[in-house]
């Protein structure tokens, strides 16, 4: 994370992405190839850099020290206004705190995981001007889990969501998934199947970052010849009422995401 342009996010909700790569330069040469993204450099140091489309922060890219033993992934971070008192609700409802909090840069940072194993990060202190489905943002996080109503319950009392605060984060229940709205639009949805339906343990809980792109098939096809893999693309309704397209990819050093493309 940067100190560039500083704001206060909304307490409680999506603030950043970032990606943990083993080898910084081959994954800054992946995503400039395959999503056109340029990098300048943080006052985090050298181990981080700040992916930029169009003059605007999209996310981050950091080396992985070898002694944090976590695998390279995408991570969704929620702004919190209290590291410590956030780590201990994680602990106190059985969830696991697997790094930090620590200082870094202008805030402070941890990364944990939820009852099931899906991964997040969160983050104390100012931000970028950045928000899911704005911009050069990500167009949405997801979580896919076992059980949705479980993991919001387990969000909620996390990071305060439907606290009936002025300006937070708001939950609700449409089309058989939970969607999580920072007062102004939809910033994530959590789907892991229908109203009580038994856990699916076929599942892998993950969040998923879903970047747009304009052409799908030039992105899949940069992709898979920058040393990539990508699943079959996929139809997906659009908001529009067409039919837009997705596929997920898993970059060179294991990391992966979802790319987006509207009808």
């Amino acid at each position: 994370m940067s100190a560039e342009r500083p704001t206060l996010p909304v307490p409680g909700a999506p603030c950043w992405v970032s990606l943990l790569a083993r080898d910084l330069k081959a994954a800054q040469d992946f995503y400039a190839t395959v999503l056109g993204w340029t990098f300048q450099p943080t006052s985090l140091g050298d181990e981080f850099a700040l992916a930029v489309v169009d003059g605007q922060p999209v996310a981050g890219i950091g080396a992985l020290a070898p002694s944090i033993q976590v695998a390279v992934a995408w991570t969704a971070y929620f702004a919190v206004e209290d590291a410590d008192a956030t780590a201990s609700r994680i602990r106190e409802r059985g969830a696991t705190v697997a790094v930090g909090p620590l200082r870094i840069g202008p805030g402070r940072a941890a990364l944990a995981a939820d009852r099931d194993g899906a991964t997040f990060g969160f983050w104390e202190g100012q931000t970028l001007a950045w928000s899911v489905g704005q911009g050069s943002a990500p167009a949405c996080l997801e979580l896919r889990t076992r059980d949705a109503f479980d993991a919001a319950i387990f969000y909620a009392e996390v990071f305060g969501w439907a606290s009936g605060r002025p300006g937070g984060v708001e939950v609700a229940y449409e089309d058989e998934q939970v969607i999580v709205r920072d007062g102004k639009h939809t910033v994530a949805t959590l789907r892991g199947g229908a109203v009580e339906a038994a856990p699916d343990p076929r599942v892998r809980p993950q969040w998923h970052v879903h970047f747009p792109v304009r052409d799908i098939d030039a992105v899949t096809s940069a992709a898979m010849a920058a040393g990539g893999t990508v699943t079959p693309v996929e139809p997906i309704p659009d908001p529009g009422g067409g039919q837009g397209r997705q596929a997920v990819v898993r970059d060179p050093d294991g990391g992966i995401f979802t790319v987006t493309a509207a009808s």
